[in-house]
């Protein structure tokens, strides 16, 4: 959940490691990247990381790349984001149930906000990791909507469109805990929109199914068989989304 799905200067290779990363590619993506400089260690472990969180699988490689952009760190921006993405890997595990690294995820991201300095490019990731962990660890949703909201000012200053969609997506599943149809309905919309323009297809279908919450019938159900589509052409990933694009089980419709 970092970069922004863009290629500065139409760089063939970055333009190569997007379009296999938005398709559930993160393998291939990163077999482009020999971990030859900090940088590309870096983006070969945001790549695997992310891997882990879609498909609940990898770990261990994701674990591997992270020790090598960990040991090319040398810069404090360098070791901030590799302990970003530490804290990210270790929130994955806990939230798929692999093994509990709660507290490995906190001092992480503690590690990387000692780092990284406010208004760096950095933060606003950074923000938005210690929401995910208030929301989804800690269980404290106030905490939760004002990282989000940190991390989406933040990713707004610094033109960042992929990490916008995430924090459109969350800050509108707060809202919706909250009742707030309206806002919830606004923000899954603004996410969607963000992730179709950015072509980032594996992030699609998960909006698409978060707007189909807040809309009436029968839009909602195109949106819910577009996000079928769409997670059947990526070979069923998210993997966590099959279970809320299963068909309901015989007699739910009327109990």
């Amino acid at each position: 959940m970092s970069g922004n799905g863009t290629t500065p200067g139409d760089d063939p290779l970055q333009t190569a490691v997007w379009r296999l990363r938005s398709r559930a590619c993160w393998a291939d993506a990163a077999a482009l990247l020999p971990p030859a400089t900090a940088a590309a260690a870096l983006q070969r472990t945001v790549l695997l990381v992310e891997r882990c969180l879609y498909t609940e699988s990898g770990w261990q490689e994701a674990e591997d790349a992270l020790r090598t952009a960990e040991a090319l760190a040398h810069s404090d921006e360098e070791r901030g984001a590799a302990a970003c993405e530490r804290g990210y890997l270790a929130y994955s595990a806990t939230l798929h149930g692999v093994r509990d690294r709660a507290d490995e995820a906190r001092a992480a991201l503690g590690r990387a906000a000692a780092l990284i300095p406010p208004g760096a490019p950095g933060r606003a990731l950074l923000d938005f990791r210690r929401g995910l962990i208030a929301e989804n660890l800690t269980r404290s949703p106030q905490a939760a909507r004002a990282a989000y909201r940190r991390a989406h000012a933040a990713a707004t200053a610094h033109a960042d469109p992929l990490l916008l969609s995430f924090t459109w997506r969350h800050l509108a599943g707060l809202a919706l805990r909250d009742g707030e149809l309206a806002e919830a309905r606004h923000g899954f919309a603004e996410s969607l929109r963000i992730r179709e323009e950015l072509g980032y297809l594996v992030g699609t279908a998960p909006a698409l199914v978060s707007l189909a919450d807040t809309e009436p019938e029968p839009e909602a159900s195109r949106l819910r068989e577009e996000a079928r589509r769409l997670f059947r052409l990526l070979g069923g990933v998210p993997t966590w989304l099959g279970r809320q694009l299963a068909p309901p089980a015989a007699g739910a419709a009327t109990a």
